[in-house]
């Protein structure tokens, strides 16, 4: 009935099942396991898109150029929650359904979370560091209990963290344009303003999509605004945060740790200032790289697609209307 070119890493060894539900439905999937992932260049595109009916994405970015290559073209589905790679407005005026899988991977981000949180208290990263060289340092960290958690957007993710923070004897405070006010109260989160997370929090967890209006939100003067040895979080998008300003921070003492997922530049440039710094906690994007995950993420993937290709209304279509 339709080709799926599939751009997700892994999805042949890891998404068996989708792949499979895909196939029941007729659909010929279309993964090429010897390119490497997660994103097509325009050009690569270009060659193959025009015969394309539906697409599941990583990191791929689909705007008119793209679009106005592939006249069969009816859904793009990211594979995971954020779709800044998919121009909307573009993608409506094309008649393709933007769809994404929300909530899917919000364990995986979230228990990868409260790690770093963890970590970068403790120190758990530079102590290993010295154990590698024989060194037996005695490093005085801090306990969680008693901190105050500041967590900058209360979405599926964030609600998740607040959900396993409250064993952990914290008070959360969290700041979303779009409060629930409802899971708040249930979580015992207290909801206040972006300002008063940013200076008050003793750690951060960014939980925002990048948008030109949060471009380096965290910057020079935001880390100058937070509180003394106050920790930073972020597992959601590289563009939140200026990496030369948080080194800057950090090697001048005013920030105690962070722990990063996710780069402006991925992979991470090996001239990075961050590198400089000790307690800091880097990993390559895998908030969302866990086995469950991508069973889940992949199952809501394909039944996007299935649904758009037969006429019906995608379940998680985020250019409606």
């Amino acid at each position: 009935m339709g080709k799926v070119l599939v751009s997700a890493t892994r999805f042949d060894e890891l998404c068996k099942d989708a792949w499979k539900l895909l196939e029941d439905n007729g659909h010929e999937v279309i993964f090429d396991p010897s390119r490497p992932f997660p994103a097509y260049s325009y050009e690569e595109l270009a060659e193959i898109i025009p015969d394309i009916d539906a697409a599941i994405i990583g990191m791929d970015y689909y705007d008119e150029k793209v679009f106005k290559l592939a006249p069969k073209l009816k859904c793009v589905c990211k594979f995971g929650v954020g779709v800044d790679n998919i121009n909307l407005p573009d993608a409506t005026k094309y008649g393709v359904k933007a769809c994404n899988c929300p909530g899917q991977n919000s364990n995986a981000v979230a228990e990868l979370t409260i790690g770093f949180i963890i970590d970068v208290l403790r120190g758990v990263i530079s102590l290993h560091k010295d154990m590698e060289k024989s060194t037996w340092t005695r490093y005085i960290g801090n306990e969680l209990a008693g901190k105050t958690v500041g967590l900058l957007g209360f979405g599926a993710i964030a609600r998740e963290v607040a959900r396993k923070l409250t064993v952990f004897d914290v008070k959360v405070k969290a700041f979303d344009l779009f409060p629930n006010e409802e899971a708040a109260k249930k979580l015992g989160v207290e909801m206040v303003s972006q300002d008063e997370i940013i200076e008050t929090c003793d750690i951060i967890s960014l939980h925002v999509p990048a948008t030109a209006e949060n471009h380096h939100l965290f910057n020079k003067d935001t880390f100058a605004r937070m509180k003394d040895g106050a920790f930073l979080i972020n597992a959601a998008r590289g563009a939140l945060v200026d990496l030369d300003d948080l080194a800057e921070a950090m090697l001048s003492g005013k920030i105690a740790g962070a722990a990063l997922d996710a780069f402006e530049v991925e992979p991470l440039p090996a001239d990075s200032a961050i590198f400089k710094c000790q307690n800091v906690v880097l990993t390559p994007h895998t908030g969302a790289e866990s086995y469950e995950s991508y069973h889940k993420v992949s199952m809501v993937a394909a039944q996007n697609v299935i649904d758009t290709l037969a006429g019906r209304e995608p379940k998680f279509c985020v250019n409606r209307g």
